[in-house]
């Protein structure tokens, strides 16, 4: 039953954030959660271990610079113990005009039915491409 219980809420994750309920991702997060993104820090600024406070300040950051958010879509997940393996595709425009179409493969890690560690992969060059190229 808990595996299903953490998909559920993997499941609510991406539906809150989808919806720029900022607050409300962040509750399902324990204090000390940490989320890794990938990548060599010199070419992908946003690369890191991140703590709640400072990914959530990445979070609104983004959602900030989203003319109406980003709509976030759960292809699939599997459960194991306490993680759940996600493929999530995600869809938002930026103010400046540039389209962000991202696809994700996530690895969550629960405690007591709250999100304890997540580990996000992407593809960096288009993000890199969308959120930070100049011109």
């Amino acid at each position: 039953m808990t595996t299903e219980r953490n998909k559920a809420t993997a499941q609510r994750f991406f539906e809150l954030f989808s919806a720029s309920d900022l607050d409300g991702v962040m509750a399902l997060m324990t204090e000390d959660a940490t989320w890794r993104i990938p990548g060599k820090k010199e070419l992908t600024p946003t690369a890191g271990v991140y703590t709640k406070e400072r990914i959530g300040r990445l979070f609104r950051r983004m959602v900030d610079n989203l003319a109406g958010g980003l709509r976030m879509t759960v292809l699939s997940s599997i459960a194991e113990g306490d993680r759940v393996a996600l493929e999530v595709t995600s869809s938002g425009d930026l103010k400046n005009g540039r389209l962000y179409r991202q696809e994700y493969h996530f690895i969550m890690e629960f405690r007591d039915g709250r999100i304890s560690a997540v580990r996000e992969y992407l593809d960096t060059q288009h993000a890199h491409d969308v959120w930070i190229r100049e011109g």
